[in-house]
């Protein structure tokens, strides 16, 4: 197998939809579908046979299935997961419940800290003890986990989490207990030194719980997957997207599922960032809305910022800890619930509020006329007139205006003495305002300027808001790129075969010994490699990070090393690139502390080649429309007649000046007053606010 097959297929199930696309002869096909939560994999079969169809090929002409989902973040949001055992050190039995010193609302004196993944007394300590240098202290107890074993299988767990005190350094006590219990287990076992080895044990404790807590689910969930895929005829190979942006084989996927928890939302960046590389945009932000949550993330020199850590389901204002921290390599965004699906209410002061519960697919929102009774954005678009009726999903779906004023009036409206239009307005207002909020927490949190990106915008919904978007954050350019609305799947195709290998260890810079490091880095480099290999025979790069710090800080920054193999010589030119990173961070370097590696990161992946390049058109020739809709405008307050065309009739070149609706299959733009739209030669939609 190479890493440039013929046919490529994308699957990315979201909240609501899911989205399928599919590469033949270099022409894209796609479809959505609604997710079916019983089943997910049916809903991928429907979408497969649709796009083989329209394409001329058949199930068996796929060479390679890329999948992504939600389901393993939806579980831990919604905390459907299996009852699971955390066996950990003697002493360490609260650590998940305890967190860190860290609080984010440091002067709430009521302040609601998320509950612990796994409850108190399913969390089961047992005796030895592992040294900070990886040293045994104390020997493990073998008879009391034993013990423990039978009371485990007695009292039906699904899955077992193991999270040992300096397991990063010496996992021979995890993969010691492993080995006992499994001997009277029939049940999944995870271990942290394997799921995330890396310092601090509230995120790697967290983090192993997480993983065991949706393993079951997820192995089940994929193999199911892969017998219907075989029995509908498709007999390639099938490989999952992880949260990190490379492509990775399902038994991997299945064994350590929690590295999917973020798997689709980064199809979406590495599909922004191929749109950003394609136009030469060094400064983006994506905007990634579907059915149920929207992800903003900032691209740099088209790569996604990443990270080692990031948390689900933050509860409080998007504050970072007030959600659940997850210890693996992410691409870096933030997310909130507030997709197509998302619910809007009126809280007790009389506000408006939107998600994050979702109507998701099933019943889905008012409008879908299956039996959904609450008002969702997606509702309020349809009020508004951002919505054809008659043509959603490429008429899949056809919506009901009239439930979907019902429900507005009867759970928002009524309420606060609005009519449905006015009530509708509110809500989308607050669901924008809201992402305009995250998106400046996020940018503020990196140190960036919000309004001095260029947006990126896919996913369902976000062409719907993105103008909008655009006028709160001060963005003058938006692009909405050919197949925005299935935009995850399609990334999921640019993906490379691609793992990244982390393992923390304290050492002084001052005491630097360039045979330890390169022992450690190419066992790093072989565990990388193992896993693209899976996939690719191809060429392969290596990226080499160390994680570096003043002696007694409490955080590290990234440091890039060169790829080879390090001398003794080396420890001076080592200082200085960290020097140069951390005033690049802080302004200026500190002379004298001590300073010291913490964690080591190998990322190796698969060479993708480069898109065609694409010159922006910010001008264009103004066209006419001939037919219009009544769609509200925000800046005049009332509905005005808004130009309606198909955006498969637009050709490049062509400015169509807002406000105007620009309709296709999977998703309908939105030109604002303040803004126009260009084509440009690749069929992307290029926003541009009037006169900038």
């Amino acid at each position: 197998m190479t890493s440039t097959q013929d046919i490529r297929l994308g699957a990315d199930i979201g909240g609501t939809f899911t989205d399928i696309a599919v590469e033949v002869g270099g022409r894209l096909y796609s479809t959505k579908v609604l997710t079916t939560y019983a089943a997910p994999e049916q809903a991928i079969l429907d979408g497969i046979g649709i796009v083989t169809a329209e394409a001329g090929i058949t199930a068996a002409d796929i060479d390679i299935v890329i999948h992504g989902t939600t389901l393993a973040t939806n579980a831990l949001i919604e905390r459907r997961g299996a009852r699971t055992a955390l066996v950990t050190t003697e002493g360490f039995r609260d650590v998940i419940e305890m967190r860190t010193e860290n609080r984010f609302e440091q002067y709430d004196l009521n302040i609601r800290l998320p509950p612990p993944l796994i409850p108190r007394e399913d969390r089961f300590t047992v005796a030895g003890r592992i040294g900070a240098q990886g040293q045994e202290l104390a020997p493990l107890d073998e008879a009391a986990l034993e013990a423990l074993a039978d009371h485990i299988a007695a009292e039906g767990f699904g899955a077992v989490a193991i999270g040992f005190i300096h397991a990063y350094a010496n996992g021979a006590h995890e993969e010691r207990a492993r080995e006992i219990l499994a001997r009277k287990l029939d049940i999944p076992i995870s271990i942290s030194s394997e799921v995330s080895p890396q310092m601090r044990e509230f995120e790697r404790f967290n983090t192993v719980c997480a993983n065991a807590y949706v393993r079951p689910q997820m192995e089940s969930y994929l193999a199911r997957l892969q017998v219907r895929l075989k029995e509908m005829g498709a007999s390639c190979p099938v490989f999952m997207i992880h949260s990190g942006g490379g492509l990775i084989s399902v038994e991997t996927a299945a064994a350590f599922p929690v590295r999917l928890v973020e798997s689709g939302p980064a199809g979406g960046a590495i599909f922004a960032a191929d749109v950003a590389q394609r136009f030469g945009l060094d400064k983006v932000v994506s905007y990634d809305m579907g059915g149920t949550t929207a992800k903003i993330c900032l691209i740099e020199k088209f790569q996604p910022q990443t990270a080692r850590t990031f948390e689900v389901a933050r509860t409080y204002r998007f504050a970072k800890g007030s959600g659940m921290p997850i210890s693996i390599p992410v691409i870096e965004m933030i997310e909130i619930g507030a997709g197509g699906g998302s619910l809007a209410w009126v809280d007790a002061m009389g506000r408006i509020q939107t998600g994050p519960e979702s109507a998701g697919s099933e019943p889905g929102p008012a409008c879908y006329q299956r039996g959904g009774e609450r008002p969702a954005i997606t509702d309020a678009d349809l009020v508004l007139g951002k919505l054809d009726p008659e043509n959603f999903a490429g008429g899949k779906i056809r919506l009901s205006a009239d439930n979907a004023r019902a429900a507005i009036a009867r759970h928002v409206g009524e309420t606060l003495g609005l009519d449905a239009e006015a009530a509708a307005f509110g809500i989308v207002e607050v669901v924008d305002e809201n992402m305009a909020n995250a998106a400046r927490v996020h940018a503020v949190e990196n140190g960036r300027n919000i309004g001095d990106n260029t947006m990126i915008a896919f996913g369902g919904a976000a062409p719907l808001h993105a103008a909008r978007l655009c006028e709160k954050l001060g963005i003058d350019r938006c692009l909405i790129p050919q197949g925005a609305g299935v935009g995850s799947a399609i990334g999921f195709l640019r993906a490379p075969f691609g793992y990244e290998a982390l393992a923390s260890r304290i050492m002084a810079l001052s005491r630097f010994e360039a045979g330890t490091l390169n022992a450690l880095l190419d066992d790093l480099k072989s565990t990388a490699e193992s896993f693209v290999r899976t996939g690719t025979s191809g060429e392969i790069e290596r990226e080499i990070t160390a994680y570096m710090r003043y002696a007694g800080q409490g955080w590290e920054i990234p440091v890039v090393l060169p790829d080879r193999a390090f001398a003794d010589a080396d420890r001076e030119m080592i200082a200085e690139a960290f020097r140069s990173r951390y005033a690049a961070f802080f302004g200026r370097a500190v002379e004298g502390p001590e300073i010291e590696f913490v964690t080591f990161s190998v990322k190796a992946q698969d060479i993708r080649p480069a898109p065609a390049t694409v010159r922006l058109d910010t001008a264009g020739a103004r066209v006419p429309a001939a037919d219009s809709r009544p769609v509200f405008d925000p800046a005049r307050g009332a509905a005005l007649a808004t130009a309606t065309l198909a955006r498969d009739s637009l050709a490049p070149g062509a400015r169509v000046e807002g406000p105007a609706v620009i309709v296709e299959a999977e998703t309908s733009t939105i030109v604002t007053s303040p803004f126009d739209a260009v084509i440009q030669p690749d069929g992307t939609i290029l926003l541009i606010r009037k006169g900038a």
